[in-house]
């Protein structure tokens, strides 16, 4: 099973020259990780590029950081 679990935000800075991303601690603790091939623990997290696009647009303030997370049954 598939889901996406909610881990931050990402909106502009205030001076609008770059993206604001704000990520709980917590959910970045729970979150699932996974080793790269030189050894290194990275986190997976997925944002949408079209929401992104609004924001740079300025028809959108926020959208969503998720994971998404294979659990299985």
């Amino acid at each position: 099973m598939v889901q996406s679990e909610l881990v931050g935000y990402v909106r502009k800075s205030r001076n609008g020259n770059a993206l604001k991303l704000s990520i709980s601690a917590e959910a970045f603790d729970s979150a699932q990780r996974y080793l790269s091939q030189d050894g290194k623990e990275y986190v997976g997290l997925v944002v949408n590029l079209a929401k992104v696009q609004e924001i740079l647009d300025e028809t959108r303030d926020v959208t969503s950081i998720c994971q998404i997370k294979d659990e299985e049954l």
